[in-house]
């Protein structure tokens, strides 16, 4: 049984939600739980980077979850917190070697740009993942063929194997949707995409097949919207937004640039595009024309 707590003194929780395995999101929840543990004892970021031997943008960066931990800075810094019961501080503790993990998408640091390896980490976690495209169908239903074509897009110059590994890396990151815990996709794109015959005609038969065959999960859905529709919400470009259980996390959008990735996850950023992301729904062809509309467009390349 645990020990009661003081009165006054924090209590952490003993027995955490964790997200489905990924380092990153970890490392999110930790920081987070002990940003709301040091503010609840309003202790200052330099006070609490004294305790740890080091800066207070140090432990800016640990309670934001951008560095990995050591055993010993989160076991002074709970001991500065209060924390004192063994059951508590084990709850915390036990967290730091998880989140220390390196993913799998680890393995292909040669190909992965650090501002997008957050983002592979986060859709390892996320609950929900919306995705909005105006130019190519959403990396998580790319087949290898049209993920081949899209690399060589982008990266004219690689080489046969670095092409290569950055497929490979795009398939396995939809293993998540067939996960015993998938996050429900909804993806959300512009009829230029499908219209664009990427890599040839064949290979965009190729994707309309395995777009369709995609929706017979019940945690895809895919709207299309049609030239019709003329201007829209989403005027500033392509965008995801990612949710997740852990009740710790808030909704990240995510916008990717050309050499970059922008992510927000301030409360208004995101209801902004919350609300954009909504419009586009209500905008869009019905879920129950997607299949009719695949079958039309295939048929005409």
């Amino acid at each position: 049984m645990t020990t009661p707590h003081a009165e006054g003194e924090p209590v952490p929780p003993t027995s955490m939600a964790v997200p489905r395995g990924s380092s990153t999101v970890l490392r999110i929840v930790l920081g987070a739980q002990l940003r709301r543990l040091r503010e609840e004892r309003h202790i200052t970021l330099e006070a609490a980077g004294r305790a740890i031997r080091a800066s207070h943008s140090k432990v800016s960066r640990m309670e934001l979850g951008r560095v990995s931990f050591r055993v010993r800075d989160v076991a002074d810094l709970l001991t500065l917190y209060g924390v004192t019961v063994p059951e508590d501080r084990q709850a915390l503790l036990g967290l730091v070697e998880r989140a220390n993990v390196a993913g799998w998408w680890h393995n292909y640091n040669d190909v992965l740009p650090s501002w997008f390896e957050t983002y592979v980490g986060l859709e390892e976690s996320a609950s929900v993942i919306r995705n909005y495209e105006v130019q190519f169908v959403p990396g998580l239903l790319q087949t290898e063929d049209y993920a081949r074509a899209v690399v060589l897009l982008g990266y004219p110059s690689a080489s046969e194997d670095e092409v290569e590994r950055r497929v490979r890396l795009r398939m396995a990151r939809q293993r998540i949707l067939h996960a015993q815990d998938p996050p429900h996709l909804w993806a959300v794109v512009d009829e230029a995409v499908l219209r664009r015959p990427l890599g040839g005609p064949e290979v965009m038969r190729g994707q309309i097949d395995h777009i369709l065959n995609t929706l017979e999960l019940p945690n895809v859905t895919v709207q299309i919207v049609p030239f019709s529709v003329g201007g829209h919400a989403a005027a500033g470009g392509p965008f995801s937004i990612l949710r997740f259980s852990q009740p710790d996390l808030p909704d990240v959008v995510y916008m990717e640039q050309l050499t970059s990735a922008v992510y927000l996850e301030k409360r208004d950023d995101v209801d902004s595009y919350l609300e954009v992301m909504e419009r586009l729904c209500i905008e869009a062809e019905p879920v129950g024309r997607t299949r009719e509309l695949l079958l039309e467009l295939r048929e005409e390349l």
